[in-house]
């Protein structure tokens, strides 16, 4: 393989994102390297919940280069996934530095700041742990989707004498069998921790909604909802919204009499909205059941009580936060003007935010059509991109 410039990408983050991206770099002669600052691939990985599988089957969610094992079986578990990422990196002999965490990137302005001062110019400027300054022309951030754990300011939680924690935290039911558990939030993590833990044997699990969620099945009759999503996404959002209302009043039934109504907004304008469709794993039965109960959102904390919308107030053993990440980019980059005012990235893939070039960003969507499958695709737009952009400047 001839490598058209020996001068290195560094790719920040050893997710996912960043391992297909370093791959498909060097499967086009450019060579990378990626900083992590943990002690391994797959950091985010390795902290999910125990029961964890992806809603994305097996074929539609490999890496570029490398399959995922059919004897993972259809739907990878969380350890699975954490073994096809140890052996994807190994595979393509990428090059990971770990223990390495980027703080800031800014433009580059003098090669003696940098440890490799010839890449510098008019590219950017790395500062990382251990003092490194690290020049390169070109810089892929994939930091991970699931970067920092967001809990949001709830009035009185400081106060708060119960106990707390965010689902990051979470692994596994038997720490909370015979207990009293509110989980706060109904996307995917919540609900899936919420049949978890009844199924594990906690006294009472209530589920705090604030928004109900649009509920699909992870498949049906064999074809899985991916596939759905990957052939509506070019569609106009009206039109996917309304066939999406008549697919999933046939496939999932009336959960309002026990609490969780229909949403109001569209499932695909949700989507765009951020806010991804629950794939159902358990969830249906046990609120149909009673093993999992709905509730009004939570507002506010006094004392040992959790307020609700609805004016009532409960007081749980355990409240586990299923509230969301933050991207956490704003320290690294938010002085670059390359962020959203929610701290997303203004551009991803081959694309690279205005007034800033060399600079790109993948893993930060969770389309309809599979994050995964999104991330193999944005790797190889930014490899062809960095390669072209090599080409051009000789």
């Amino acid at each position: 393989m001839d490598r058209t410039d020996d001068t290195p990408v560094y790719v920040i983050g050893a997710g996912p994102a960043g391992l297909a991206t370093a791959a498909a770099l060097r499967a086009r002669g450019v060579r990378a390297v990626v900083l992590e600052r943990s002690g391994a691939v797959g950091s985010s990985w390795r902290g999910h919940y125990d029961r964890l599988h992806l809603h994305t089957p097996r074929a539609l969610s490999g890496l570029p280069g490398l399959a995922i094992p059919r004897r993972f079986g259809r739907w990878v578990s969380r350890d699975n996934m954490v073994r096809y990422l140890e052996k994807y990196a190994a595979y393509h002999d990428l090059d990971i530095v770990t223990g390495v965490e980027v703080t800031r990137i800014e433009k580059a302005e003098k090669a003696e700041k940098a440890e490799n001062a010839e890449a510098a110019g008019d590219g950017w400027l790395l500062h990382a742990t251990g003092g490194r300054r690290l020049a390169a022309r070109t810089v892929v951030v994939a930091t991970g989707y699931s970067h920092t754990p967001r809990i949001p300011d709830w009035p009185g939680l400081d106060g708060y004498t119960g106990k707390l924690l965010h689902a990051r935290e979470y692994r596994e039911p038997s720490p909370y069998r015979d207990l009293d558990v509110l989980v706060v939030g109904v996307g995917n993590t919540g609900a899936e921790i919420a049949v978890d833990l009844a199924r594990g044997g906690a006294a009472r699990v209530r589920l705090a909604v604030r928004t109900p969620p649009h509920i699909l099945r992870r498949s049906t009759l064999g074809w899985p909802s991916q596939r759905t999503g990957i052939l509506v996404r070019r569609l106009p959002v009206p039109l996917v919204d309304r066939a999406a209302a008549l697919l999933t009043r046939v496939a999932v039934p009336d959960l309002a009499p026990y609490g969780l109504p229909r949403p109001e907004t569209g499932l695909y304008t949700r989507v765009r909205q951020g806010a991804s469709p629950v794939q159902d794993m358990g969830l249906i039965a046990a609120v149909r059941s009673g093993a999992v109960r709905p509730v009004a959102a939570v507002t506010a904390f006094d004392g040992e009580s959790v307020v609700l919308a609805d004016g009532g107030s409960v007081a749980p053993d355990v409240v586990i936060a299923a509230t969301g990440y933050r991207r956490g980019l704003e320290g690294m980059l938010g002085h670059l003007e390359v962020l959203d005012p929610g701290g997303r990235p203004l551009a991803r893939g081959g694309r690279s935010p205005k007034g800033a070039p060399g600079l790109h960003f993948t893993g930060y969507t969770n389309p309809i059509s599979g994050m995964l499958r999104e991330i193999a695709l944005d790797a190889d737009r930014i490899a062809r991109e960095v390669a072209r952009a090599r080409r051009r400047s000789g």
